[in-house]
Formats: C-alpha cells, structure tokens, sequence
C-alpha cells in the first residue's frame, strides 16, 4: 500500500460551506495551523480501489515521534466529512493519530455502482483503514484501535472479531446492518424477506444486462412534512441530520437494492467471542436502536474487559453531534483508551 496526498481542490465542496475539507460537524478545524491539530487528506488503493481518507495528528506532531492511533468508521449513508471526521478531530486533539475514511462505493472513494453495500467490503475498509495507518509517520503499530459509529461501528465489530492489530475496540450507537436489513428495523419486516430477495436478485440480473442500477428510496428526497411521520426516532432524527443540518453532497440514504444478496446473511453479533481485547460499546439507553447494541455486547463472551456505556434520555442520531452528549462519549473513550492503549 502507498499513502498518496489527495489535492485540495478535488474534495467535495459542500454548498454554503467554506470549509476548504467540506466539513460539516461543529467546529471543525478551517485551515491547517502550525503547532495545533491538522488534517492530512490522503488517499490509498484497497482491493483495486482508490479511497479517500482524512488523517487528524495532534498539536505538535512530530513524525518522528510515536502516537496511539484509532481507525474511525462512519455510519451508513454517512462520509468523513460529518460524525466520524469529529470523533476522529476530538481524538487527535487529546493526543491520538485519527483517520476517517470514505467506505468503498460512497463518499469521495472509489466504486461502481455507487452507493453499493457489501459487508465484506465494509469491513475490509476497516482492516484498510487500519493498513493506512500503520503506513503513516509516527503511528505506533503496537497501540492501535478501531473506532466506529452507528453502521461504522457494527463493521467495526466484525474487523475487530478477526483483525488483532486493534487492541481495543469501541463503537457509539452500533447499527447491524444485516439485521435490520433482513428483518426490517425492529422487525418490521420479517414478513417479507423472500419477497425482497427476489426483488434484490431481479436487480441484480438487471445489472448483468447493463440495466439501470436499482436503488432503495431515499429518504433524503422526502418533504420535512412527511418525514416529521416516520414511525422511528432513528429515520426522523436521520432525516433532520443527514438533509438537514449536516448535510453533505457525499451523504446518502440510498443504497443498491442488490446489495441485499449480501446483506441479508450478515449479522455483526455472531462471532462477538472472538474479540479478545478491551471493548468498548456506548449508546443512548432509550434510542430505538439499542437492542442492535445490547445483543451485539451480550455475545462478546471472549473478553472480559468490557463496558456498556448507556446515557438516560439520548436517542441515536443525537449521539452524533448535541455537544453534551458528544462531551460525555469523548470523555468515556479517552477515559477507557488511557489505560488499555
């Protein structure tokens, strides 16, 4: 692998946005100051395809000095440029090396059709991720995490079950993508997996054909009429996050619709006893989400360093960015990294 510099001018501009990186999250670092945190946007080729990633170093890095380091995967239908670039900007300002990467398929990397979500993928950007790194002046190679929120975290999970360079590994609002997919959210739609996985085979044989790539609904397209109606906090706070107030042009609900071959077998949960190492799993206690992390850290059987950190009253998405939530879940995963990183 090469680590190669991305220029500026390529990365996505965000509109309204003068962030010369597209940032979106609350303070987020402008320009690059000597002496503070700064932000190396590079890229790398994984499995044939170039990703785009950011890499945060601490205030006076030094090359040739050695930092602890964390990989920091976004959620689905996310991109660095949102929650994972300021947990990845908070990391590096208390002392960590932090890279949040675009996954394969979306963002600013590399992969057609675009928007595709293949577990194996997934997690290989996370295993990349963590290739990156290793690569990267003054990165120790013995003191490395893996970090990931929502879909990022359950992948997360699974590169963290195999992948031992990681000695600690920790996610916020962990999402099973394969479960939900499968069973719909909460279950909703156990009724109807054979019926979807015809739907999802019929598109893939459109895509042999040469067809139009089929897509789910987006419901980034949705009025704030009918989105203020969705059934689940996590879908309205979603929608108010990702088309609303962190909106960026790289961000998409969407997703192939024969992606569900692949989906539909994974579950992140299964396996959790191979994660041998401190784990770290947090969440908002009364987020509709919470079962996904509950059954995920009730089967890591195999370690007996782990914590659930629970916060009364926090529903998914507000875990990504309200300040007094974010201050918490920073403070506990510095706390819980000073002492097993």
């Amino acid at each position: 692998m090469e680590l190669v510099d991305v220029d500026v001018a390529t990365i996505t501009k965000v509109p309204g946005n003068d962030n010369q990186w597209g940032l979106v999250y609350a303070d987020a670092i402008t320009e690059n100051k000597p002496g503070e945190v700064n932000i190396h946007p590079i890229s790398y080729m994984l499995n044939g395809l170039k990703i785009a990633a950011n890499v945060y170093t601490p205030a006076g890095y030094d090359p040739q000095k050695s930092y602890p380091a964390l990989t920091v995967a976004h959620p689905n239908g996310g991109c660095k440029e949102q929650v994972a670039g300021l947990f990845a900007q908070k990391l590096a300002e208390n002392g960590y090396i932090a890279i949040a990467a675009d996954a394969t398929f979306q963002g600013a990397s590399a992969g057609e059709p675009r928007m595709t979500d293949k577990p194996s993928y997934r997690v290989e950007d996370i295993h990349g991720m963590a290739d990156a790194l290793s690569l990267f002046p003054g990165v120790d190679y013995s003191r490395m995490a893996a970090f990931g929120i929502c879909g990022g975290g359950g992948y997360t999970l699974r590169a963290g079950q195999t992948d031992k360079r990681f000695k600690v590994v920790a996610t916020l609002s962990a999402f099973n993508s394969g479960l939900v997919r499968r069973n719909g959210f909460m279950d909703s739609e156990a009724n109807t997996i054979q019926a979807r996985l015809q739907k999802a085979s019929e598109a893939r044989e459109k895509m042999v054909r040469g067809e139009e790539t089929e897509y789910t609904p987006d419901l980034k397209d949705m009025a704030p009429e009918d989105a203020a109606k969705l059934p689940y906090a996590l879908y309205r706070d979603g929608y108010t996050y990702y088309a609303q107030t962190h909106a960026h042009p790289n961000s998409s609900f969407i997703y192939t619709q024969a992606s569900f071959l692949d989906l539909f077998t994974y579950d992140a949960s299964v396996n959790m006893d191979l994660i041998n190492v401190p784990l770290l799993m947090m969440a908002g206690k009364d987020a509709d989400t919470f079962y996904l992390t509950e059954k995920c850290y009730a089967n890591a059987t195999g370690t007996q360093d782990k914590e659930l950190f629970l916060m009364d009253g926090v529903q998914h998405i507000e875990t990504y960015w309200k300040p007094e939530y974010v201050k918490q879940e920073v403070t506990k995963l510095l706390e819980f990294l000073s002492t097993r990183l």
